[in-house]
């Protein structure tokens, strides 16, 4: 029983739960982007290459005889899986780009907020609450 709950306590985790996610909406992005380069992308570059289909591109390494198949290369099938991989890595890096930089200007904004003040006598940083400088003892307005 102890092994069982420790595996509820693991895979209910929101981390678990979050990659769990990922791994889901990943595989259904990886076959949108197959059928992109698959069915949009693939058939005009064929045509600029003169009508040339790069699934059916293939180097026969033995030919096929009357009880075995032929032994093939897929290179067409390759060049579509790298385009493939260009295109999504492309895109998961635009989004941890762009992940970062929403990061970046939160870490800005939150380092803009003020905690202290300068007091006008001897220049010194005191709280934002202080009523009198710790350094120099000059009373100070709670308006600064």
């Amino acid at each position: 029983m102890k092994i069982i709950n420790e595996f509820k306590k693991f895979a209910l985790k929101g981390n678990v739960v979050d990659m769990a996610v990922g791994i889901i909406i990943g595989g259904a992005f990886g076959t949108i982007v197959s059928s992109l380069v698959k069915d949009v992308i693939m058939p005009p570059i064929g045509i600029l290459l003169g009508g040339v289909d790069f699934s059916n591109l293939v180097w026969t390494l033995k030919k096929a005889t009357e009880t075995k198949p032929a032994v093939v290369l897929s290179y067409g099938v390759f060049i579509n899986n790298v385009i493939s991989f260009l295109i999504i890595s492309f895109a998961v890096f635009m989004l941890v780009k762009a992940m970062n930089r929403i990061r970046d200007i939160q870490e800005e904004k939150g380092e803009q907020k003020l905690t202290e003040k300068e007091c006008p006598h001897c220049l010194s940083k005191i709280p934002l609450a202080a009523s009198k400088c710790k350094f120099c003892t000059s009373e100070i307005g709670t308006s600064l």
